[in-house]
């Protein structure tokens, strides 16, 4: 097998604080010796997330074994799962901003079973795939709050964020956000865009918006718009282009792409 040289678009503060939370975990559990520097180690893992290299392609660049691979991958994402923010403390943040803005996206699968229909939770009918449903924060300026942990693909946004408890904070601590129209009815402080009336009963079709409620929906998108920076952020980590693994684990790597995320901004 060949091995080249190449770069990742990663800061080097988000690969620091994975290197120090290699190293600190090393000291704790005293280990002696290792095939790889933290350092190296960090780097390794960073590759597998930002650029979804599989373990055999990583083995040679780094020139060791496949299982030292997956033992390494194994051992950062837990560090880095551990590290994530919780709803409570997006929410402390939240606060300080002038607004954030609400959005779900899908992370695409590819392993999930098939028998006795178990993959129909996975399979969005909007996007036509199977994947998960993980729901975004964002501040004004597209920088990533949080992100919440995943949920079956069929899973409707507005459902999956009440069931994550981020309608309930947004409203108790009176959190404007901005929002699509999947969140119609998410509280007072949840803004969404107008949507059509009802059917005009003469003609049997959707009345057009008026000239204003069209002007207040392109200031609405325009106010939206940073939050896509983040999705489109989130997906650019290949790891989570198509996730390779069982989707029951999927919260750990969405987790730790987040600390990553994080550390990157």
């Amino acid at each position: 097998m060949l091995s080249y040289p190449s770069g990742m678009t990663v800061s080097t503060r988000a690969l620091g604080v994975l290197s120090d939370a290699l190293r600190a975990h090393r000291n704790q559990r005293a280990t002696r010796w290792r095939k790889l520097t933290a350092g190296r180690q960090a780097l390794l893992v960073v590759a597998y997330l930002r650029k979804g290299e599989t373990y055999a392609d990583l083995a040679c660049g780094f020139t060791i074994g496949t299982s030292t691979v997956y033992r390494y991958i194994r051992e950062a994402l837990d560090l880095l799962a551990a590290m994530a923010p919780t709803l409570e403390q997006a929410i402390e943040v939240a606060c300080r901003k002038a607004f954030v803005i609400l959005d779900g996206t899908l992370l695409r699968i590819d392993r999930v079973g098939m028998a006795s229909g178990y993959d129909r939770a996975f399979y969005s009918g909007k996007h036509k795939a199977h994947g998960l449903n993980v729901q975004v924060i964002a501040d004004p300026i597209g920088r990533l709050v949080w992100i919440s942990p995943p949920l079956p693909g069929a899973r409707h946004d507005m459902g999956a964020a009440r069931e994550h408890g981020i309608v309930d904070a947004l409203t108790a601590h009176e959190i404007p956000a901005a929002a699509d129209t999947a969140y119609q009815g998410a509280g007072s402080t949840v803004a969404v865009p107008q949507r059509r009336r009802r059917l005009d009963p003469d003609t049997g079709r959707y009345q057009r918006l008026s000239t204003n409620q069209r002007e207040v929906n392109t200031a609405h998108a325009r106010r939206r718009g940073p939050g896509e920076r983040v999705n489109a952020e989130l997906k650019n980590w290949r790891i989570l282009r198509k996730i390779r693994s069982s989707p029951n684990t999927a919260d750990r790597l969405i987790a730790a792409v987040q600390t990553l995320m994080l550390a990157n901004a």
